[in-house]
């Protein structure tokens, strides 16, 4: 403190204007005389300062004449910058937008993780859709504050060099972060000539315009970057934000940390926010969401703006003003700001300025505001401090908490002001939406109380705490991690491949109904994922058609995933289960989650973490735990549930029953609802319970087998049967609730959890209730072990059982449920140790599928046996996870291996009026009597394109693709002598495709076309239909009727075709892809090496021609042929396509009210996605498609 200060008064005092500088040197503390020894610890960290005769902080005030006052700068904290293995960029209060926009190109260019205050606009960022690649080039540190709960990470986090710009900071934590890392070199940029130091560490103080300082660095310094500083950072930034999102959402009651993520992500654009002190800041900074995705509008300001992204104005009144005038002060930034503010406020600080009411009411020139009023009746903030835990409650509530009875509805009425109570999130959702459509000031009052809001807080703060160390701990432990260049040897997947497998049962699965064959058998695929370095993980692919998933379509999903996994980082977060496999599924390989079958993402999950283990030499369990088995305390094994049908009568069933028992099973679920009526489940289960006793746990599944009357009437046959729950006893989730209240009967989710596919925590809302006691996961079911884990947490959170489920997985899949099974036991644990509660009971795991197998894919058996330690069957974890880093095939069950496809390549001369046109074809499948299925690109595409579509559809059909005249590597390669260069119209276009399809030597063929391929693909079915069978219409028209509008977009694409010839291909792709029409693609996380790929045209004069001569307003309008159709169409849309699905719309129904035509369309909606269906989702596209296929060939 004295040096930085020292160095502060000698700086003012030398500057100009020149004088003395009075230092006033406050009294120590305790102030009474007592002798106190030396502490040489506060020469920590002097030694450089000590040894030299500069100042400890250097002063540099650059004006505004530019660089040549950047000397001093250059020769100190720049090679500093340049030799940083540690940096970190601190965004601290900015409030001008080209300061926000100089930040974000300096975070660009340096490429250094970016920790944002709330106060600095970009906490509250919202991006522009145009601009997605933002988010993969800055790396936005938003949850620091919460990071560093974990001690783990406060000792590991030490930057080297630290940039702050703009003034102070929020968080006591991030402040506190900062003095742990001196000695370091701190940088404090900032225009106003105020000290900005309160730590007393700043090295370096630069007064100067921040877009001057930004402008230096990014032409002058180069930094190299550190992928372990910024990777771990990502990683445990992304885990704090999954924790924080997880507690708040599955709160479902209005917390006060929710109250701050819904307002301030309820914030347009065009409004700015103001903080009250205490709690709201605080909370805003800890649990505001970001990085939302906005249209731009076409707001003047907005729209004029260059910004990547749209920073939120915020304000605040910290330090010496306490918590008095806040609500003036607000006003007053309204008017300045010419804004609609939104301000946030605990009651308190309310209370305190009841006269910035009347401003309220005053007619002031601003817009309207509205103030959100936290009440809990009280000072909470005191409830979150050290001496909360030493003080008497007494104490608190007279000298702290300043509780109060003030109706704050009284004090609004009194100077007519609007007021609303809200006590959910439903009813604060409703008035946020209903104060931003008002045109008059609006108090929105939140009721809460002091010691839930600490409760909550208590409980987020034990969580993150502990989600962090595990994932820290996870982190370190993986070896890819190393200290030599960059710190990171990613790993990267060399191939994947898979195998067929059949294996024979013992009996029918449960899941089907029982057929009168002599055998059974289960079929899948066994995943082999080999990495680079040579490790390989295995999964089990394992659909069952009840789970509307089969063999074929399964199948094709694997295919694709050949094509795009080949050369693919694996994440090193991936074992972390918080949403990493959804992100590394999205921008690693542009899947869309939810697209993928629940069982393929599970055998993927399972193929990539089992290689992961292998290159760790370890395996599943102790890759998601972090730590070994041994560490991971208490029994190493799995308890399992044995599985009982009740396919015979009480007394065979209670005889089988008791054998079970003998076998040392003390968990036995009894399928139910076979029977015609429940009267015979009735019976079962009683007889079974009175041989097997009161000792051991009895469950029932009824598959929603019953109606209500059914089920009810087993419920209150058996209610004094002690069951521990019964499965989904109803076909109607909705009177789930219903029944156990007239029953009293515990219920378990199964197959209401199953289909759940994203927002699982608003769905999982109506299943809180306590009677509701158990969830029975599958995790090749939900969709994987992410998926699982999330639900599992959620059960363990409110409560509530988690029972992991197989579904007659090959032992290779059970091993994996096996390790997983006890990974789900050790964080039921861990929600014991946060909530209080002891956990000391296993939970018996739905593996008794097991007794199914009579023949395997390993060819090492699977333990499971009696235990004499605890009298119990358990599944061996060690012995699993032998299995999973040992696996061999059994060859007697598993067919050859199916890879990549080799693409084959030629080039097919068609002749068009005299002149030769060279088609680039790529071909991928089967060349006999399978379809034949001819793929076209839009305008500016290729035939690759479609190959990882073609890759997935190869196993069924004849699969082709051609880059159309203009495109790609096809070319004009000359006409007779005298004659015209032809015209390239769609009656060309269609020529020149049946002279292809001619040599193809096929009766006829499927056409796939996407928007301008579509069209042709529709030309050609409805004027051509003897050359097709089929055509799939991907975003694509019919044309133009209005002569008006045809002569319109005529002279637009004319032009757009002279830009393209005269200017080239990069800004006009520039200007191509700005339009609306492609804001869904912009967003994709592949969007740069789409456009990349656009580049790669060799003939751009036929190019420009094409767009020209196949213009929309130049191709014979094709609805009167819709009405005389005679092929099959398929419509295929983006969701996001509002254009598209009008015309597909529009479509069908020309063809469904026509009399000239027996085809009816099919359209087929993609999630997800805008016009470029089949690159932003490609997925359902395959499915569609195939399906389509398998149709054509079956009328045919």
């Amino acid at each position: 403190m004295v040096l930085t200060s020292i160095d502060s008064a000698v700086h003012i005092a030398t500057s100009s204007p020149c004088g003395p500088v009075h230092i006033n040197c406050p009294f120590r503390e305790p102030l009474e005389n007592s002798p106190r020894t030396w502490n040489p610890i506060c020469l920590r960290g002097l030694d450089s300062w000590m040894s030299t005769s500069v100042p400890f902080t250097s002063y540099i005030q650059v004006q505004h004449s530019y660089r040549c006052n950047y000397n001093t700068f250059t020769d100190d904290a720049l090679e500093v910058i340049k030799k940083s293995n540690r940096g970190l960029l601190l965004l601290g209060a900015i409030h001008r937008e080209d300061d926000i926009w100089a930040a974000l190109l300096l975070a660009k260019h340096l490429s250094w993780p970016v920790v944002v205050d709330i106060l600095s606009g970009l906490r509250l960022r919202k991006y522009f859709v145009p601009f997605p690649e933002f988010e993969d080039t800055i790396l936005f540190i938003d949850h620091l504050d919460h990071m560093l709960l974990s001690d783990s990470i406060k000792g590991w986090m030490k930057a080297d060099v630290i940039i702050q710009i703009g003034s102070r900071i929020t968080s006591k934590r991030v402040a506190q972060l900062l003095e742990s890392c001196f000695p370091c070199s701190y940088i404090m940029v900032d225009s106003h000539p105020s000290r900005h130091d309160p730590l007393h560490i700043v090295t370096h103080r630069i007064q100067c315009a921040i877009p001057q300082f930004a402008d230096y660095l990014i032409t002058t310094c180069t930094p190299h970057a550190r992928r372990k500083w910024e990777c771990f950072l990502q990683a445990l930034n992304n885990v704090a934000a999954w924790d924080i999102s997880f507690l708040i959402n599955s709160e479902y009651s209005l917390t006060e940390p929710c109250v701050a993520q819904m307002t301030l992500e309820a914030i347009h654009c065009e409004s700015a926010v103001f903080l009250g002190n205490s709690m709201p800041i605080r909370d805003a900074d800890m649990y505001a969401c970001n990085g939302n995705w906005v249209e731009r509008t076409r707001d003047a300001a907005v729209f004029s703006s260059e910004l990547p992204c749209h920073f939120i104005q915020v304000a605040a009144n910290r330090g010496a003003s306490g918590i008095d005038g806040l609500l003036s002060t607000a006003a007053g930034f309204a008017v300045g700001c010419n804004k609609r503010v939104l301000c946030v406020v605990g009651d308190v600080s309310f209370l305190h300025d009841t006269n910035g009411l009347a401003l309220l009411s005053k007619q002031m020139l601003r817009k309207p505001m509205t103030i959100v009023v936290i009440n809990n009746r009280g000072g909470a903030i005191f409830s979150l401090l050290p001496l909360m835990n030493m003080t008497a409650r007494s104490i608190l509530d007279q000298y702290f908490y300043t509780s109060h009875n003030v109706s704050i509805h009284n004090l609004c009425m009194a100077h007519g002001v609007k007021h609303l109570k809200v006590q959910s999130k439903m009813e604060l959702q409703d008035a946020l939406l209903a104060s931003q459509m008002d045109k008059e000031d609006f108090v929105i009052e939140v009721d809460s109380t002091i010691d839930a809001n600490a409760a909550f807080h208590s409980m987020l703060r034990k969580v993150s705490q502990q989600g962090l160390d595990h994932a820290i701990n996870s982190l370190s432990k993986l070896t890819v991690l190393n200290s030599t260049n960059d710190g990171l040897i990613p790993s990267k997947v060399g191939k994947m491949q898979y195998s067929k497998y059949r294996i024979q049962l013992s009996s029918p699965p449960t899941s089907t109904s029982a057929c009168h064959i002599s055998t059974y058998h289960r079929e899948g695929f066994v995943i082999s994922l080999y990495l680079e370095d040579g490790s390989t993980g295995y999964g089990e692919v394992a659909p069952l058609e009840v789970h509307q998933e089969n063999l074929l379509d399964v199948e094709e999903q694997l295919q694709f995933l050949i094509y795009v996994l080949e050369g693919v980082t694996i994440d090193h977060s991936l074992p972390l289960l918080k949403g990493s496999f959804s992100r590394w599924l999205w921008q690693s390989l542009g899947i869309q989650p939810t697209s993928m079958f629940p069982s393929v993402r599970f055998g993927l999950e399972m193929a990539v973490l089992n290689a992961i283990a292998a290159r760790e030499g370890s395996n599943l369990l102790n890759v998601l735990c972090g730590q070994t088995e041994e560490a991971t305390g208490s029994s190493l094994d799995v308890k399992v549930c044995a599985l009982l049908e009740s396919n015979g009568g009480p007394n065979e069933m209670a005889l089988v029953a008791t054998t079970l028992v003998k076998e040392g099973f003390t968990v036995i679920k009894l399928k139910v609802a076979r029977q015609a009526d429940p009267t015979v489940d009735i019976a079962i289960i009683k007889e079974v319970r009175k041989k097997v006793g009161w000792e051991v746990e009895l469950r029932a599944d009824a598959n929603r087998r019953w109606n209500y009357d059914e089920a009810v009437k087993f419920g209150l046959s058996v209610k004094d049967s002690g069951l521990q729950y019964i499965e989904e006893p109803v076909n109607d989730e909705d009177d789930i609730i219903k029944f156990c209240e007239e029953t009293g009967l515990p219920v378990a989710l199964d197959e209401t959890i199953n289909s759940i596919r994203k927002d699982h925590l608003i769905v999982l809302a109506k299943y809180t209730h306590p009677m509701i006691v158990a969830f029975v996961i599958k995790p090749s079911v939900v969709g994987g072990f992410e998926n699982a884990a999330l639900l599992a947490r959620w059960a363990h959170q409110q409560g509530k059982m988690a029972v992991i489920s197989a579904t007659f997985e090959s032992s290779l899949g059970l091993s994996a449920l096996i390790l997983f099974s006890r990974y789900v036991d050790l964080l039921k644990l861990d929600t014991g140790r946060i909530l209080n509660k002891e956990e000391n009971s296993c939970v018996a795991h739905g593996l008794g599928t097991y007794q199914w197998l009579r023949e395997d894919v390993s060819r090492r058996p699977l333990m499971f046996g009696y235990n004499p330690s605890n009298g119990v069957v358990e599944a061996s974890v060690t012995d699993a996870g032998q299995i999973l880093q040992r696996f061999q095939f059994n060859q007697d069950a598993v067919g050859g291996d199916f890879t990549f496809r080799e693409v084959h390549a030629y080039e097919f001369v068609a002749d068009l009026e005299g002149t030769s046109i060279c088609l680039n074809v790529q071909e991928i499948g089967k060349n006999d009597d399978s379809s034949v299925v001819v793929f076209l690109h839009g305008f500016l595409g290729t035939g690759e394109d479609w190959i990882s579509i073609m890759e997935a559809i190869s196993g069924s059909a004849r699969c082709i693709a051609v880059d159309l005249p203009g495109h790609g590597r096809s070319n004009l390669l000359g006409q007779d002598y005298g004659l015209e260069e032809p015209g390239l119209s769609i009656m060309a276009f269609a020529k020149i495709l049946q002279q292809l399809f001619d040599s193809l030597q096929c009766r006829k063929v499927v056409l796939v076309g996407y928007s301008m391929g579509a069209r042709i693909s529709l030309y050609m079915a409805l004027r051509y239909n003897d050359k097709v069978s089929g055509a799939v219409i991907i975003s694509g028209s019919p044309g133009l009727i209005d002569e008006e509008a045809r002569k319109v977009r005529r002279a637009k694409d004319d032009f757009a075709a002279c830009s393209l010839a005269s200017s080239g291909l990069e800004p006009f792709l520039d200007a191509w892809y700005s339009g609306d029409l492609w804001n869904s693609l912009r967003t994709h996380p592949h969007f740069n090496k789409i456009l990349a790929s656009r580049l790669q045209h060799c003939d751009l004069k036929n190019l420009a021609r094409v767009l020209s001569d196949l213009s929309v307003g130049r191709q014979p309008p094709l609805w009167e042929d819709l009405k005389r159709c005679r092929v099959p169409l398929q419509f295929i849309v983006g969701e996001k396509d509002v254009k598209f699905k009008n015309i597909s719309q529009k479509m069908y129904d020309t063809m469904c009210q026509s009399t000239e035509t027996m085809i009816i369309p099919e359209i087929v909606e993609i999630p997800y996605s805008g016009h470029a269906a089949h690159i932003e989702n490609p997925l359902p596209v395959i499915s569609a498609i195939s399906q389509f296929i398998r149709e054509v060939e079956l009328k045919s």
